[in-house]
């Protein structure tokens, strides 16, 4: 089982950013599917995370900002960030839980400054 995240990048504060990650591998059955990040310094803290049926959680500095989403058949989930702040500067990874073990992708670096 694979995670393979794209879509991070430097953006502007303000600015908005599509990351994704596909799942891919011998899939039995697709759970939880999260995103986390960790800025230089500081410990990984969880982002958003969405359920096989499509219930969402969002870590409270991001709330009406960040948007999860997944696409069940494409094995693909996606957090759409807007009005970004340098704070949101971080490696953000994704998560799933994969016939019932957890996983985890390498990251993709996401950077806010003017």
């Amino acid at each position: 089982v694979q995670l393979v995240e794209s879509g991070g990048g430097l953006v502007q504060p303000g600015g908005s950013l599509r990351l994704s990650c596909v799942v891919s591998g011998s899939i039995f059955r697709l759970d939880t599917m999260g995103w986390y990040r960790q800025a230089p310094g500081k410990q990984r803290e969880l982002v958003a995370t969405i359920t096989s049926g499509g219930s969402t959680n969002y870590v409270d500095s991001v709330k009406g900002r960040f948007t999860i989403s997944r696409d069940n058949a494409k094995k693909t989930v996606f957090l759409q960030m807007n009005s970004l702040k340098s704070e949101d500067t971080a490696v953000y990874s994704c998560n799933a839980k994969v016939n019932w073990v957890d996983y985890w992708g390498r990251g993709t670096q996401v950077t806010v400054s003017s």
